[in-house]
This record gives structure tokens, sequence and C-alpha cells, in this order.
């Protein structure tokens, strides 16, 4: 049998199982593999200072030594390959690729393998398409020219610091079960200081969206303590943040609102998956280089309106203000 990595999705799954107790033959059924696979990727994955599975910190590790050992050739399969170029021009993106290649073709990548890819097919300073290759980056969400270097992204984030880890945050915030887990993130304007700070409920969708006048940390904390503070303190568990230094002071933050702050890892946007998704979609309301000097509080409730409103798929066709009603009781509808 030929040996494939461990995804993402399968350490998720091992984190879950072990959380119930489950014993490693029954994971090794449950995800194809073999027990002494699965107890190999347990043992040399729980550091002593967590002294617990974690699969973010598995995955990167992994992916670390992977690349310590020289690139190949991610798409050697033309079935597979023939499948990613399909679904790259139907507009998906990597990351929804890789969460279903496996069911589509019976074969796995990950979404990054796909991004190395798709820039593989680029040479030389002019970025030239290589003879024989087809340019695959229109059809990116961000149609960048060149693929950007992790650690050359924006300077004024914070990479290292005593911050609450996502990694110890509590399992049921992904199980999207009880409500009053919550995101937030800014939009910023390169026209002015003014940004607007979206916050979001990840189990029901619910979304809050206010103008902040500058890019402050008391700012910043003191608009998201005036959103949530209205909701009764049962439904303000959790709120995870990203590094940046407008969520500094996070202390204050938690004590006035009886909340608990954790922090994903610099540059990794997808562990706030939902609120980025937020991030996008407020982005057709109000598009990049929109000065948000000009925008009226009336324009922004308006958007968080018809974003709260809007039915969705995985809520079972059903609005995130029906939904937040239905869990917690609490009304916030207009």
């Amino acid at each position: 049998m030929k040996y494939q990595h461990f995804t993402i999705e399968e350490r998720e799954k091992i984190q879950e199982m072990l959380w119930h107790k489950i014993s490693v033959r029954s994971m090794a059924k449950t995800l194809g593999r073999s027990p002494s696979s699965v107890s190999r990727e347990i043992n040399k994955n729980i550091p002593p200072e967590i002294r617990r599975y974690t699969p973010r910190i598995a995955h990167d590790r992994a992916l670390k030594q992977r690349k310590s050992r020289g690139r190949k050739d991610r798409l050697k399969s033309q079935k597979l390959r023939t499948y990613v170029v399909s679904q790259l021009k139907l507009g998906w993106s990597p990351e929804q690729i890789s969460a279903t290649v496996q069911k589509a073709v019976g074969l796995s990548i990950s979404h990054e393998a796909i991004y190395q890819y798709i820039y593989s097919q680029i040479r030389g300073y002019g970025y030239v398409v290589k003879t024989g290759c087809e340019d695959l980056r229109p059809y990116l969400a961000r149609r960048r020219t060149r693929r950007m270097c992790r650690g050359a992204r924006k300077p004024y984030r914070i990479e290292k610091g005593p911050l609450p880890s996502i990694d110890n945050r509590p399992i049921e915030v992904e199980a999207r079960i009880i409500p009053g887990h919550w995101e937030d993130d800014c939009i910023v304007s390169r026209a002015s200081l003014d940004r607007l700070k979206t916050i979001n409920e990840r189990t029901t969708g619910l979304v809050f969206i206010t103008k902040v006048k500058n890019g402050t940390a008391t700012e910043t904390n003191r608009v998201v303590a005036d959103r949530l503070k209205v909701l009764p303190e049962q439904f303000r568990k959790t709120l995870t943040r990203d590094r940046g230094a407008e969520n500094m002071g996070y202390a204050d933050l938690e004590k006035s609102l009886s909340v608990k702050c954790y922090f994903a890892h610099a540059y990794h946007s997808w562990e706030r998956g939902s609120n980025e998704n937020l991030n996008g979609l407020i982005r057709r309301y109000f598009p990049k280089k929109t000065d948000f000097r000009t925008i009226t509080t009336q324009e922004i409730q308006m958007v968080e309106y018809l974003l709260n409103s809007r039915p969705r798929k995985r809520l079972g066709w059903k609005t995130p203000y029906e939904v937040f009603y239905e869990l917690t009781g609490v009304a916030l509808q207009c």
C-alpha cells in the first residue's frame, strides 16, 4: 500500500477522537489507516509543554519536514491535475478543491500544494508562463503576479509573544454547536485611517459591523466591547483574533466582557475562516479603495442587516438572525 501523508482534516479528526477517548484501532479504521501510522502520528506530535495533540502544530511540523526534503511535482497524476484545473476554472478556491478532491478522484492534495503548482508555471522576473504550461493565476480570488513569501507580509503584525494561542481554545469552538464563540478583524482603507471592525459569531453566523476612527488598540477594543456587551454574559465565551497591533490590550477586554481571547498563529488567516469569508462578502458592498470616511452609519447598518437576513445553507437555509434567536432567545433583528 502506498503511503500518503496525513491531511489537516485527518489530523482534526484524530484530535476529536482523542477528545472522545476512542481507541487507536478504531481511529485507524475510521481514517482508513494502519494503527501503527496513527499511533506514530499521535506520539510524535504531543509536545511536553502542551501535553495534548494539536492538529495545526502537527501539520505545520509535517510541512516543514517535507519542505526540507526538497520540492516534488505535486500533480504528477493526470487525473488529479485535470480535476484541480477544471475546478479552478469554475471559480473554486484551492482550499475548496483540497477538501473535495479525495471524494471526487480518490486522491488527496493540500491547498498549499495547489498554490505551488499554479505559481510553478511561471518563470523569470517577467513572470512569463513557461512553454507548454497554462497560466492559472487569473482563476484565483487574489490575482497576484507571484506568490508572496509568508515572512514578508505586513510588518506591523506581531509574530511572537506570550499571547493565548488558538491551540488552547476549547474544542467546543470548532464544533459550532454552542453559541457565544466570536471572531473579529478589521477591514482597512488605504484612503484614510477609518476602518471597519467586523465581529461574527461562529455557530450562527451573526455579524456585527462598526466603523472605527483609527486603528489603535484602545479604540478597537472599545468598539468590540460596545457591540458585545448588549448580549447576556453566557453568550460571550471566547473571542478569536489575529496578532495585529490593534488587538493588543486584550486583558482589559477580557475583564470588561468576561470573555476569553485567543490568537491565531501569525499569517494563518484560515484559522479564522468564518471572519475572512465575512470580510470578502463585505467587500462586495465596499470594494477595495473605498474611502471609509464617506460611508455613513446607516449604510453600514444596512449591510449588516442584509448579511444577517440572508439564508445560509449550513444553517438549513435559515438566517443568522433566526438561528441566533432560536439558540439564545435574544432578538436582534430590527
